[in-house]
């Protein structure tokens, strides 16, 4: 239902082993749900529930740059999810100092 796909743009190539943390919000706090790491295409499913609510995917880019530098820290982004019929992919463009997201198909 949850998806992801990072795009190092400054290489021109998939962000391989690029751990993400997928949340969601309940009783006011965000509460892990899935977890993984990118694979050779960038790409990752999240495993789990189909639930309406409010959902984060932390990317944990600092450790994905690792020496080199970079502007950003790990980075958090938070969507709704309502419609349980649709799935949902949220793709991360990224370099050392940007990084864009949408919501994809």
């Amino acid at each position: 239902m949850i998806s992801t796909h990072i795009l190092d743009t400054t290489k021109g190539s998939a962000a391989k082993g690029v751990k993400v943390i997928l949340s969601k919000k309940m009783q006011g706090q965000w509460n892990q749900v899935s977890e993984g790491e990118t694979n050779a295409d960038g790409r990752f499913v999240f495993e789990m529930e189909k639930s309406a609510g409010d959902y984060q995917i932390e990317f944990l880019i600092e450790e994905y740059f690792g020496t080199q530098e970079h502007f950003f820290l790990n980075t958090p982004v938070r969507f709704k999810i309502s419609n349980l019929e649709r799935k949902y992919h949220v793709p991360l463009l990224l370099n050392p100092y940007g990084f864009s997201t949408y919501r994809g198909t």
